[in-house]
């Protein structure tokens, strides 16, 4: 089955073609040659995810999904969430974003955090919505050279290394992306088995 992936972001699509069999074949955005910038205006992952694959159905008549994830921290009222990937500016620096995340929180104890992807797909037509999550927490400084977006500043429940410092396979397994993109490919699986 072609699915398209909404992204251009080459990191995301290669942990997601890790994660699938060879009945799948991933396009990325630039496979298709859309390179304008999706928007993310929305208010909630959910609607963000819902958009950029309504964008890239409406263009392609294709089967598509895609991906909204927000880093939540408890202590910043589920902040920066939503607005994860731009939370220092637009210029969307990762680097830029751990540094403000790293201020904000110089002074906090409480360090729990969340991430959160949801996933949209549409699929003949109809739109669905799988959701992921991984418990943990925030700590005072980087580290670990792998990852992106706030890997290196983030330790998984039960973890002493960031997802920075895992390796990408470990990762996969435990990741909030991961969770929801095995909630996304049994739905799928389910899905080619009742066409069959």
């Amino acid at each position: 089955m072609e699915l398209v992936f909404a992204t251009n972001n080459k990191h995301k699509i290669r942990e997601i073609s890790a994660l699938l069999d060879d009945d799948f074949r991933i396009l990325g955005l630039s496979d298709l040659n859309i390179t304008e910038d999706i928007p993310e205006e929305a208010e909630t992952l959910e609607e963000n995810a819902l958009y950029k694959a309504r964008f890239v159905h409406e263009r392609t008549g294709m089967n598509v999904f895609a991906d909204d994830t927000g880093l939540e921290v408890s202590a910043l009222d589920g902040a920066p969430g939503v607005y994860s990937a731009r939370y220092a500016g637009e210029a969307k620096s990762f680097d830029d974003n751990i540094e403000k995340l790293l201020r904000e929180m110089q002074a906090v104890n409480e360090r729990s955090a969340r991430f959160r992807t949801v996933i949209a797909l549409i699929l003949d037509g109809k739109e669905y919505l799988f959701e992921g999550m991984v418990e943990g927490e925030i700590i005072k400084e980087r580290k670990g050279a792998g990852g992106f977006g706030y890997d290196p500043v983030f330790v998984a429940g039960g973890y002493d290394m960031t997802f920075a410092e895992i390796p990408l396979e470990e990762k996969n397994s435990i990741s909030h992306r991961a969770r929801a993109m095995r909630k996304l490919m049994a739905f799928l699986n389910d899905y080619n088995n009742q066409a069959k």
